[in-house]
């Protein structure tokens, strides 16, 4: 690309990624089995345009990282990818080098998975909690769960509220997308007049993905599940990224039909931020948080 940021390892250039730059990156990470929404890009990008950045050598694009930058105070790192074949040559950590700068001062979260866990603490990024991807074909009541709705403009501004005690930042331009992106299924739960839980559901490369999956209690949090999986077929199968510190999650999980796939840990460059996490039965996504 043109104004390279930097040139720190032999012949490679890092630059910020367009939009369509990134859906390359999106190849690269369904290629390594992570299952990327088929919508998420559209809703990611726009979040922080100046956040994603791709490494070429010689022109041909072979790494990537972003950095999201959703507030003053906080940054996700996501999608931290070397293509196999130039893997070893230190051009991963030239890439990371360059972006990481993009997030200033501010406390910096991601999701490892374990192998990568004792690189990233050399980078400054302390364990928070465990989370496990659960997956499956889903056992279901074919219905909605009682006291669920579909998110409508009406309800927005008090799901954009909630997602706040769960999330480290607000990110209403993100939910804005999110919620309504072709394709994505999001639904409350109020009882006596106040939001109880959110969940979205949308399509993957290999089925479909919930995230985020917020509820105050164990039975929101089963509601919502019977209403995000109430369209699904006998054959779709489902993941969701649920954190370990709730037990309830996996218990849900198990009780539905799923199975753990694998592990990843939260990390954070300064102190876990205060969210509500007994509410959350599943993160949004492991690329943005």
């Amino acid at each position: 690309m043109n104004n390279p940021l930097a040139q720190e390892a032999t012949g490679l250039t890092v630059a910020p990624a367009s939009l369509e730059d990134w859906r390359l990156v999106a190849e690269w990470c369904a290629t390594e089995g992570w299952n990327p929404g088929d919508g998420d890009l559209d809703c990611f990008h726009p979040t922080d345009p100046g956040g994603f950045f791709i490494g070429r050598v010689d022109g041909r694009p072979v790494t990537s990282v972003s950095v999201v930058n959703y507030t003053d105070r906080y940054a996700f790192l996501g999608y931290y990818v070397v293509v196999p074949e130039e893997r070893g040559r230190g051009l991963g950590i030239a890439t990371w080098r360059t972006a990481v700068p993009h997030a200033a001062d501010r406390i910096v979260g991601l999701d490892a998975v374990p192998a990568q866990q004792a690189n990233y603490a050399r980078s400054g990024f302390v364990p928070a909690y465990g989370t496990v991807r659960w997956g499956g074909r889903p056992g279901r009541t074919g219905r909605p769960g009682a006291g669920t709705e579909r998110v409508t403009a009406a309800t927005l501004d008090a799901v954009t509220a909630y997602d706040r005690s769960c999330f480290p930042a607000e990110r209403p331009g993100f939910l804005g997308r999110w919620l309504t992106a072709p394709g994505h299924t999001a639904y409350v739960r109020i009882r006596d007049g106040r939001v109880t839980g959110y969940g979205v559901i949308r399509p993957s490369r290999d089925g479909h993905r919930i995230g985020p999956f917020f509820a105050d209690t164990r039975d929101d949090a089963e509601a919502l599940f019977d209403s995000l999986t109430a369209a699904l077929g006998p054959d779709d199968t489902v993941a969701v990224d649920m954190p370990e510190p709730l037990s309830e999650a996996a218990v849900l999980a198990a009780g539905r039909g799923l199975e753990p796939q694998f592990p990843t840990v939260r990390m954070y460059t300064g102190p876990a931020p205060e969210v509500r996490t007994e509410r959350i039965w599943g993160v949004t996504t492991l690329e943005l948080g």
